[in-house]
């Protein structure tokens, strides 16, 4: 790994974002990240980075990124941007609350990736996109967030399906595990230190071999679904 890299988060007005951006300013490396909000711009150039205006969940605002990137060599891009839904599958969601959470979740996201990768390409490095244990396909004790969890599995589709399409970069779904933030709540076992402490360390260990791959913030490998 590089001493210094250039690192975008896309997604850093809070939460795991805004961690992200600390910790890898902490470490001395230089930081690009977006905000869709002026309160989350001037967080970020508090912090030292570079902030970006850029609203994931509308497709205007997420097409210009890569002007706005002006032609960047990035070593670590993160999506972090996501919203969840509290319903389950007794009540269809309405088109309203759909297209806001996949905007948000997946189409930001496909959005983000064609053009980023290139970015990322040229300098060999990685990208990572936020998802989440209940994404896979597996038991499941109820279908609470059910909304949430087809999206972050249509995420985990879209990061597998990608990867061939970047043959020089390495293309990852991450899972930060129930963490304290306006999402997870106060009762979560995790804070947003110790998540991005762990997806941090995930990142510095990546080889090819990972590629598509969904990987927890303790390091464990895991198939998409």
């Amino acid at each position: 790994m590089k001493l210094s890299q250039t690192v975008l988060v896309i997604g850093a007005s809070r939460g795991l974002g805004l961690e992200f951006v600390r910790q890898y300013r902490d470490a001395g490396d230089r930081v690009i990240a977006t905000a869709r909000d002026d309160e989350g711009f001037e967080r970020l150039r508090g912090l030292g980075a570079k902030p970006l205006r850029v609203d994931v969940a509308d497709p205007a605002s997420v097409s210009g990124l890569s002007w706005q990137l002006d032609g960047e060599e990035i070593d670590v891009a993160l999506y972090v941007a996501g919203v969840i839904d509290r319903g389950n599958a007794t009540t269809p969601p309405t088109q309203q609350a759909f297209d806001h959470l996949m905007h948000t979740n997946v189409l930001g996201l496909m959005q983000v990736l064609p053009q980023v990768m290139p970015m990322v390409e040229a300098a060999g490095g990685m990208f990572g996109a936020l998802s989440s244990a209940m994404s896979q396909i597996g038991p499941v004790p109820g279908s609470n967030s059910w909304l949430y969890r087809v999206s972050k599995a249509a995420l985990n589709m879209a990061v597998s399906s990608a990867r061939f399409d970047y043959p020089k970069a390495t293309l990852v779904a991450l899972d930060p595990g129930w963490v304290q933030t306006d999402m997870g709540g106060g009762a979560a076992p995790l804070t947003a230190e110790a998540s991005v402490r762990g997806l941090r360390a995930v990142l510095a260990s990546l080889t090819p071999d990972d590629n598509g791959q969904l990987i927890h913030h303790d390091g464990r490998r895991a198939s998409s679904w």
